[in-house]
C-alpha cells in the first residue's frame, strides 16, 4: 500500500535556518522547546538573551537520571577529581539494564552504586523497581515544562507529559553530579501536529511506527519536536509516552507534547496515588501546589514562534502497523503482513515503550481464554514493580501467566539482549519494544518486528504475525488506510547580505580561523572509519599515532592527503556508530581545529565538544560541495578556501568561481570555555579548584 505523503519544500527565504541561531539575533517569538531552555540556561550573555534554536548554551537541568551505567559515570566523577555532589536532588539512579545478572561481579557492582548513593544522598531505586524512564514518571523527576537529561537514549520518553527530556553522555552526567552544569546547542525544532483522532483499537505505537515508516527520509533527524494540533487530546498519556519514547529511533533527539487537560488530570491522580501509597500527604514533586503552580502558569509557544520544520499527521488515517524486520523505518500495515503467514518463535511485551499497566491490559484482555501456541515462547515484564503490582490486582497478569506468558523481573532485559529469552539463530520475533536493530535482541540471523502489545498477543496465540481480528470473527478487523501525512521544511534560504550578529569572545578562545575545505564525501562515516576498532580498547596508544590512523579506515590515503590548517568537511550523519570517544580526540590530535558536515551522530557531536573539538553542521557547505563535482578519490583537496569567524557564525569561501558566504552555528561562551579548557573535563576540574 502506498503511502500518502505530501512533501513540500519552502521557497521563501526565512529567517529560520536549520541549527544555526543566525536570524534570531533580535528575534522574540520562542518555541515550546526554546521556553523551557530558557528556563534552565544559565550564566548567558546577558538578562535579556533569548534562547533559539543553534545556540549552545550551559543549562543545569532539574534532574540527571544515570541507570547501570552509573558505575561507569562514578569512574569519570573520580577521574576529574570531583569528590562531592553538586546537588544531591538533581541524580537520579535507578538500576534497570542487567537486572537478570546475580552473578558476583554484577552484584559488586550495584553494590557500590547503592553505597556512593547512600552517602551522597542521592535518590537510588535498585534492581527490580522498574527500568529509569518509568521511574522518572512515576516518581515525578520529570513534570511538565521541566528539563530533565538522561544517559539513555530514551530520555525522550518524558515528553508525554509535557518535559523536556533529552540524552546526554556520561561525561556530561559526571559533569553535572560535580557542578550541576553541562552544555547544550538547541537543536532544530519541528512541529508535529496531529490532525483528527486515532480510531478505536488504533494504538500510541501504530501512531509512532506509521510516523517512522511514512517520514523515513530523517526529516527529523537531531531535531527537538514538538506534538500539537486538535488530535492531541484522543490520544492517552500512557500513548503519548509511547509515541515520545520511539521519537529516539525517528531520530529525534526530544519529543514534547503540549500540556492540556489531560495531562494535569494524570497528575493529579498521580498525586492521590502517591498520597495513598506513602501514607504522606505530599509528595516532594508530584503534589497539589506544584500542579496548582503548573495550572496557573502554563507554557505555551508563541503564536508566531518559528520552526524549522512542520509535519502533519490525521491520526484517523492511522490503523495497526508493524515495522521491520530489522528496522523502524521499514514499517507494513498489519493487513498486508499477516497475508504473509510470517511464523514466530518468540514475542515480548517488555520495555520502557510499551509495558505500562494500558499495555500489559491490552495482552491481557487478547490472551483471556486463550493458550500461547506451540512452539512460540512470549515473555512479560512490567515497566515498574508498581506497574506490576497495580496488574496483579485487576487480575491481568494472572490471565497473562495462565495464558502460558513467561514472567521476567521489571527491567529491560531482552529488549537489549540480556537475560533470558533472547532470540536465536534464524527465529523470528514480535515485540512491543522500541529497537529491532539486527542483533539487538539476541542473534544478528535472528529478525525482528515491532509492534503494539495487542497485536503482539494475538501473533503469540496464533504463532504468526496477526492482529486479534484474526483470532475472533466477531472481532472487527481495523481496515488498512493510506496514512496521510505532510512535510514542509522551513529551514530556507541562507542570505549572504545578512550581517551576523555580534559574537561573544571569552579570554583564550580565537574565534578566527582560516583553511583549505578537505572534503570527505559520503555520509554515515561511522566511529571506526575516523578511528579503527582495533585501537580503541588499548589504552596506551600515544596521541601523535591517534593523528596518523585517523580516518584510515574510510581512506588509507587520508594522511598523505590533509595539510595543515585543514578544516575538515564530512557528509551526513558524520560520526555514526559506537560512542568512542577516540573518534573525536584522533581529529583532535591530527590538527583539526574545526570539523564541518551536513549533520552529526548526536553522541559523536557531544564527544567531540566534550573533549574539546569544535564540530559545526553545515548543510548548505556540502550541497554546494557535491554540486561542484570536484575530482579526487574519498578524500578530495578541494581547492576552496574558508575564513571563518566561529563567534559569530559567518564563514566566507573562496572558490576558483568565486566567493561564496556561508551562516554557521555560532560558537558560544558555553562551548567556547570547553575549547579552551581543552574538554569538559578539565572545564569541571577548573571550577573545582
Amino acid at each position: 500500500m502506498m503511502l500518502s505523503l505530501r512533501r513540500w519544500s519552502g521557497t521563501r527565504k526565512s529567517h529560520i535556518r536549520t541549527s544555526f541561531r543566525k536570524g534570531y539575533a533580535t528575534a522574540k517569538s520562542q518555541t515550546l522547546i526554546e521556553k523551557i531552555v530558557q528556563r534552565y540556561a544559565v550564566d548567558v550573555p546577558d538578562p535579556a538573551f533569548k534562547v533559539q534554536q543553534g545556540d549552545f548554551v550551559s543549562i543545569q537541568p532539574e534532574h540527571v537520571m544515570t541507570h547501570d551505567n552509573t558505575g561507569a559515570v562514578l569512574s569519570k566523577f573520580s577521574s576529574i577529581g570531583a569528590s562531592n555532589v553538586f546537588n544531591r536532588k538533581q541524580p537520579v539512579f535507578t538500576l534497570d539494564h542487567n537486572v537478570q545478572d546475580t552473578s558476583e561481579k554484577n552484584l559488586e557492582k550495584y553494590q557500590k552504586i547503592a553505597e556512593f548513593a547512600k552517602k551522597h544522598g542521592i535518590d537510588f531505586y535498585p534492581a527490580g523497581r522498574g527500568i529509569g524512564h518509568q521511574i522518572v514518571i512515576e516518581e515525578g523527576y520529570a513534570l511538565p515544562y521541566t528539563l530533565t537529561v538522561a544517559s539513555d537514549s530514551h530520555s525522550n520518553m518524558y515528553g508525554g507529559i509535557g518535559a523536556l527530556g533529552t540524552p546526554i553522555v556520561r561525561t556530561d552526567a559526571a559533569a553535572i553530579w560535580a557542578t550541576g552544569r553541562t552544555w547544550w546547542q538547541v537543536p532544530p525544532v519541528a512541529k508535529v501536529e496531529l490532525l483528527g483522532s486515532l480510531p478505536a483499537g488504533v494504538t500510541g505505537k501504530d501512531v509512532i511506527v506509521t510516523l517512522c515508516g511514512l517520514f523515513n527520509k530523517d526529516e527529523v533527524l537531531n531535531c527537538a519536536l514538538e506534538f500539537t494540533g486538535p488530535g492531541v487530546s484522543s490520544i492517552t498519556i500512557d500513548d503519548r509516552l509511547t509515541i515520545a519514547n520511539m521519537t529516539t529511533e525517528w531520530g529525534a533527539l526530544a519529543g514534547v507534547f503540549e500540556v492540556d487537560a489531560f495531562t494535569l488530570e494524570w497528575l493529579k491522580k498521580r498525586a492521590k496515588t502517591l498520597s495513598s501509597r506513602s501514607g504522606q500527604s505530599v509528595h516532594p514533586r508530584i503534589n497539589e501546589e506544584r500542579i496548582l503552580q503548573l495550572e496557573s502558569n502554563p507554557i505555551v509557544p508563541d503564536t508566531d514562534a518559528r520552526y524549522a520544520k512542520h509535519l502533519t499527521l490525521d491520526l484517523a488515517t492511522v490503523s495497526p502497523w508493524v515495522s521491520g524486520p530489522n528496522s523502524v523505518k521499514v514499517a507494513t500495515p498489519l493487513v498486508q503482513l499477516e497475508k504473509k503467514n510470517i511464523k514466530i518463535h518468540k514475542a515480548y511485551v517488555v520495555s520502557c515503550v510499551n509495558s505500562r499497566a494500558q499495555d500489559l491490559r491490552a495482552a491481557a484482555d487478547v490472551l483471556k481464554g486463550r493458550k500461547v501456541a506451540e512452539g512460540v515462547e512470549l515473555y512479560v515484564a512490567a515497566a515498574s514493580s508498581e506497574v506490576q503490582s497495580d496488574v496483579q490486582a485487576s487480575g491481568h497478569w494472572d490471565t497473562l501467566l495462565q495464558a502460558g506468558a513467561k514472567p521476567l523481573p521489571a527491567g529491560c532485559g531482552p529488549c537489549i539482549g540480556l537475560g533470558a529469552g533472547l532470540l536465536q539463530d534464524n527465529e523470528v520475533g514480535i515485540s512491543a519494544t522500541n529497537r529491532n536493530f539486527k542483533g539487538r535482541m539476541g542473534s544478528p540471523l535472528a529478525q525482528a518486528y515491532l509492534s503494539s502489545p495487542a497485536v503482539v498477543a494475538a501473533s503469540a496465540v496464533a504463532g504468526r504475525i496477526c492482529g486479534p481480528g484474526s483470532l475472533d470473527s466477531t472481532v472487527k478487523a481495523l481496515p488498512s488506510i493510506s496514512p496521510k501525512g505532510k512535510y514542509t521544511d522551513l529551514s530556507g534560504a541562507t542570505s549572504s547580505a545578512e550581517e551576523p550578529a555580534a559574537g561573544t569572545v571569552i579570554p583564550g578562545f580565537d574565534p578566527k580561523l582560516r583553511g583549505g575545505l578537505l572534503f570527505c564525501d559520503a555520509d554515515n562515516v561511522n566511529t571506526d572509519g575516523i578511528y579503527p576498532g582495533k585501537y580503541t580498547y588499548q589504552d596506551d596508544v600515544p596521541p601523535e599515532t591517534m593523528a596518523k590512523v585517523a580516518m584510515e579506515n574510510y581512506d588509507p590515503a587520508f594522511g598523505s592527503i590533509k595539510s595543515e590548517n585543514d578544516i575538515l568537511v564530512g557528509g551526513f550523519n558524520f560520526g555514526t556508530g559506537s560512542s568512542r570517544e577516540q573518534a573525536a580526540t584522533a581529529l583532535k590530535y591530527a590538527g583539526f581545529r574545526l570539523v564541518l558536515a551536513g549533520s552529526f551522530s548526536e553522541t559523536y557531536k557531544r564527544n567531540a565538544i566534550n573533549n574539546g573539538l569544535c564540530v559545526l553542521e553545515s548543510p548548505e557547505l556540502v550541497k554546494q560541495l557535491r554540486a561542484a563535482a570536484l575530482p579526487g578519490g574519498a578524500t578530495k583537496k578541494t581547492g576552496w578556501i574558508a575564513d571563518i569567524d566561529l563567534s559569530t557564525g559567518r564563514m566566507s569561501v573562496e572558490t576558483p568561481e568565486g566567493g561564496k558566504t556561508f551562516v554557521i552555528p555560532s560558537v558560544g561562551k558555553a562551548a567556547q570555555e570547553i575549547i579552551v579548557d581543552g574538554g569538559l573535563e578539565n572545564w569541571v576540574r577548573r571550577r573545582l579548584g
